[in-house]
C-alpha cells in the first residue's frame, strides 16, 4: 500500500515550535498524510499517543559538530553526543538516521565527506531550506545520489500550514511503525515538496523569543528580520 509521510515536523517541545501532537495529526490529515515524524530539536518524542489510522513517528533533530541529524523512530533519549556516538545511539536503538538539511547555509559538501558512510540517508527535500541557498535542496540529492544514499524529505514544519511541505511516499506492506521503517530503508522513495513561506520562519522565531522571554532590543531586530521574510514571499509571489 502507499504510504504518505512528511517527516520531519515540530512541536512545541521545540524552542521555536507551538503546535501540540493534535495539531500536528488534524493538519496532517488535511495535507493526505498517512503519518509524520516528530522530530523536536535535542528531544526525543517519548511516550506517544497513538492515533487511529494515523502514524506519529517518534523522532528528534540532533545538533551536531556536523550540522543537524534526524533521528527517526526512536525509542529512548539520546543526549549530546558528537555525531559519530549520536548515529550510532540512534542505530541502537534501531532507529534511523538522517542528515537533515545539509546546504542551508552552505554549498561546502566537502566537509561531510567523513560522515557520509555513517548515514541511512540524506534529507534531500526540506520545506525551509532554500530561504538562504536557491539550490539547497538540488545540492543535497546530488549528494544522496552522488553517494548512493536513500533519499528522504520533510518539511521542517513549525506552523499547520507547513505540513505537507516535504512528503516522501513509499509502498509499505501495511500503515505501521515498523512497516513504514523497513520501507523506508528497503525501496527507493518518491520525494514530492514546495518551498515554504519565509513569514512561517519569522513566525518560528518570534516564538523562540517568547519562550526566552528575549529583552526588547531582540524583537527590534525581529522586526527588520519579518520585513525581510515578507518581502522574500511577496518576490515569490506568496502572501
Amino acid at each position: 500500500m502507499k504510504i504518505r509521510l512528511d517527516l520531519h515536523v515540530h512541536s512545541a517541545a521545540s524552542y521555536d515550535g507551538r503546535m501540540t501532537l493534535d495539531e500536528i495529526v488534524a493538519a496532517a490529515r488535511a495535507a493526505g498524510l498517512d503519518g509524520v515524524a516528530v522530530c523536536d530539536h535535542d528531544a526525543v518524542l517519548l511516550h506517544a499517543p497513538a492515533y487511529e489510522d494515523f502514524l506519529l513517528i517518534p523522532g528528534a533533530e540532533f545538533s551536531t559538530e556536523y550540522g543537524h541529524l534526524l533521528g527517526l523512530f526512536l525509542t529512548a533519549p539520546i543526549g549530546r553526543l558528537p555525531f559519530a556516538e549520536t548515529v550510532a545511539a540512534i542505530h541502537a536503538q534501531g532507529g534511523v538516521a538522517v542528515l537533515a538539511h545539509p546546504f542551508e547555509r552552505t554549498r561546502d559538501a566537502g566537509r561531510l565527506r567523513p560522515i557520509l558512510p555513517l548515514l541511512d540517508g540524506v534529507e534531500v527535500w526540506n520545506g525551509r531550506a532554500e530561504r538562504k541557498i536557491a539550490d539547497a535542496n538540488a545540492l543535497a540529492r546530488a549528494l544522496a545520489e552522488r553517494h548512493g544514499l536513500r533519499f528522504f524529505a520533510g518539511s521542517d514544519a513549525h506552523l499547520p500550514a507547513e505540513i505537507g511541505n516535504g512528503v516522501v511516499t513509499l509502498d509499505a506492506a501495511e500503515k505501521t511503525l515498523d512497516a513504514a521503517r523497513r520501507a523506508l530503508l528497503r525501496a527507493p522513495a518518491e520525494i514530492d515538496g514546495r518551498r515554504g513561506s519565509s513569514l512561517c520562519v519569522a513566525r518560528s522565531q518570534l516564538t523562540k523569543l517568547k519562550k526566552r522571554r528575549a529583552r526588547p532590543a531582540a524583537y527590534a531586530r525581529w522586526l527588520l528580520f519579518a520585513g525581510k521574510c515578507a518581502a522574500e514571499d511577496l518576490f515569490r509571489g506568496e502572501r
